[in-house]
């Protein structure tokens, strides 16, 4: 989420006063976020709010938390999952973080009686309508936004920063090469269900023999899922942190589970593994436009401030 805004405010900070906040909440989610460390599994602290802090910090970016000492003509987030009360009545531009979670039976709950969209974790962004616009990674994101019901004339194809010019993943110093990568996930932190262990075995029969490493999603409990690799694979790489696109460059298979990373093994012509139907991936995989999708969304976001119309047409690759 942060780094993509800061490539967005890279193209604007020269034009425009941009600053930046941790995401927060209001009301009884502020609350327990600040009190507890019961939504620490969230964007709203734990790992997560540690990891953006220290993301500020290294890049010296200047810090408004909560939106509250300043008045801001545009909001940019990568979530629509809550939107702060003091934001709501601004224009709002939404880029898509990564690939949403499947659309399961809370997804249609909460569809069907309008429920908080957060009941239904990621499968549900891009359904408040409350942006102006929403920045997408793909034609075929446009397509499956549009299927689950966002309006077309909102959703603008710009491609997306973290995931826009994957080659240049190909140029780094990590020191292995043509292993099996095992990306896990963090859904049991999140409250979902995962068969740790059916997975691993799963991932065992498709490596086949060849050398495995596994990379841990930031988010899990690190030493349960280092116990049950080392009981149910032996003794392999496990690492907890690292660059994971540099991993993925340097492998020759990829296994996933439900990770937006599959798409950088997708663009680097991998062998690729995940939860989801392969073939759909690859439809829905982000455009490689060399790393210019941060300039697209600021000219999205200049085109709002200036008050000039959009036309979600100009950006497209054919354009």
């Amino acid at each position: 989420m942060t780094r993509m805004t800061h490539a967005v405010a890279r193209h604007l900070q020269d034009e425009f006063d941009c600053w930046f906040s941790p995401f927060y909440a209001d009301g009884l989610f502020n609350m327990v976020a600040d009190n507890t460390s019961i939504l620490d599994f969230t964007a709203l602290g734990g790992n997560f709010r540690r990891q953006t802090d220290a993301y500020f910090r290294l890049h010296n970016l200047p810090i408004d938390y909560r939106g509250e000492a300043r008045e801001y003509d545009l909001y940019v987030a990568t979530t629509d999952l809550l939107v702060p009360k003091n934001l709501r009545n601004k224009p709002f531009i939404l880029i898509q973080e990564g690939m949403t979670d499947p659309e399961g039976f809370m997804y249609h709950v909460v569809k069907r009686f309008r429920l908080p969209r957060y009941l239904a974790s990621t499968s549900t962004n891009g359904l408040s309508n409350q942006y102006r616009y929403f920045c997408v990674a793909s034609e075929g994101y446009r397509d499956f936004f549009i299927k689950k019901g966002v309006t077309p004339e909102k959703l603008i194809v710009t491609g997306i920063p973290n995931f826009d010019n994957c080659s240049s993943f190909l140029n780094n110093d990590f020191p292995l090469h043509g292993y099996v990568l095992v990306a896990t996930s963090d859904a049991r932190e999140t409250y979902k269900f995962d068969n740790r262990k059916k997975f691993l075995r799963h991932a065992m029969d498709i490596a086949d023999g060849r050398p495995m490493i596994f990379k841990l999603h930031p988010n899990e409990k690190f030493d349960r899922a280092i116990r049950e690799i080392r009981q149910v694979v032996g003794d392999v790489a496990i690492y907890t942190d690292g660059n994971i696109d540099h991993m993925i460059a340097n492998c020759e298979a990829l296994i996933c589970q439900y990770s937006t990373v599959v798409y950088t093994g997708i663009a680097l012509g991998k062998e690729v593994h995940s939860y989801f139907d392969i073939d759909m991936l690859r439809q829905l995989a982000p455009m490689q436009n060399g790393g210019t999708s941060g300039n697209n969304i600021a000219r999205v976001c200049r085109h709002i401030l200036m008050g000039e119309p959009v036309n979600w047409e100009e950006f497209l690759p054919h354009a």
